[in-house]
């Protein structure tokens, strides 16, 4: 019995079982019967084969993958921003490879990776569907093309393939402390009453994974698949922007509804509707901040900014520059939002904001 029909067998049982007390021991145990086996997956065989790979190499300021059914305008909507050109028909499957393309937005260069489009059952490995998500992995944002006209099918599609591949769209990490020991047994506790499971539960959990010693401490009420996620420590929690292409292609009121969703950005590649705001949000959930730098007795230079993550440091802005100049450093000017007034003299921890002018004097 493959991999395969033992992950069909296992969420055949689930889908059987019914939901209540007496039951969720056994549906805990299932649940990490069916990570283990999909984390198996994940894991190339030990010979593998010489194909040939998805993965481009990591450039520019952040990595933004484009996800989605194959014909709901991937390759369109790289070719309208950015320089690239991929080649788009009307037909399915196009695109066969990854192919990048670079956006220039507000002094920043993003990486746009267009993948080839993913089928159902591509956590399975059909229609190269790892190597698509193996590229996605790497990704700071996903962008999730969906075709306006199917309704939401689409969506709770792919996020049922991203899901069982370990890439949580638009999740925090669950604050559970884990720790395996060399003895002692399991030591399990919480700050907090829980509802979903009870220490015989992470007990099975945990010995359907051969651990026997632990330390477990939950920080907030979890389930059984956040302690599931936590122990596999192979997820990867990513933001994720819903694109609805083809809107010119549907009632306004729809329009509407889809555009109130969380996370959703309505567009059309074809008419280039709303393509601005696509971008401005692309911006946001990347969390970009520039910071430019000022030289003694100059104006600051806005041609050339930093491109910086938000909540970065001085700190991190000395070793964006050079990476002696955090050692060498005495104090720092900083113009801008993040100071009381303007120039406020700072240290190596003071947080920077969007668009703020710094000045570095060193010993």
């Amino acid at each position: 019995m493959g991999i395969l029909e033992k992950i069909s067998e296992i969420e055949k049982e689930i889908a059987r079982t019914q939901k209540n007390k007496a039951t969720e021991y056994h549906l805990g145990l299932l649940k990490a019967k069916l990570a283990k086996y999909r984390s198996q997956l994940l894991e190339p065989p030990k010979k593998s084969e010489k194909g040939e790979g998805f993965d481009v190499l990591k450039s520019g300021d952040a990595r933004v993958a484009l996800i989605g059914f194959p014909s709901v305008g991937k390759s369109t909507l790289l070719s309208t921003l950015t320089a690239t050109e991929s080649e788009a028909a009307s037909y399915e499957f196009t695109t066969l490879t990854c192919i990048p393309g670079v956006i220039e937005y507000k002094g920043a260069n993003i990486q746009l990776l267009d993948l080839p489009g993913i089928i159902e059952g591509a956590s399975q490995g059909k229609g190269r569907g790892r190597q698509v998500i193996a590229v996605a992995r790497t990704a700071d944002l996903v962008l999730m093309m969906l075709d306006a006209t199917k309704q939401d099918v689409q969506r709770g599609l792919l996020e049922k393939e991203l899901e069982s591949v370990g890439i949580r769209l638009n999740k925090r990490k669950p604050n559970i402390y884990f720790k395996v020991k060399k003895g002692g047994g399991l030591s399990f506790n919480s700050t907090c009453p829980l509802s979903q499971v009870d220490e015989k539960l992470v007990q099975m959990i945990l010995h359907e994974y051969k651990i026997f010693n632990a330390e477990v401490l939950f920080r907030e009420d979890c389930t059984a698949d956040e302690l599931i996620d936590v122990i596999s420590a192979n997820r990867v929690y990513l933001p994720c922007l819903y694109v609805y292409n083809k809107i010119d292609q549907i009632s306004i009121e729809e329009v509407d509804r889809i555009a109130r969703q969380p996370n959703s950005v309505v567009v059309s590649c074809n008419m280039k509707l709303n393509l601005d705001y696509l971008l401005e949000q692309l911006w946001e959930y990347l969390s970009l901040i520039r910071v430019y730098t000022k030289k003694p007795g100059q104006p600051p230079d806005f041609e050339d900014s930093l491109i910086l993550r938000r909540g970065v440091t001085v700190e991190h802005v000395c070793h964006a520059i050079h990476r002696t100049l955090a050692a060498a450093f005495k104090y720092a000017l900083v113009w801008g939002t993040s100071t009381k007034y303007s120039p406020q003299r700072v240290g190596l921890h003071h947080v920077m904001h969007d668009e703020d002018v710094i000045q570095v004097v060193k010993k």
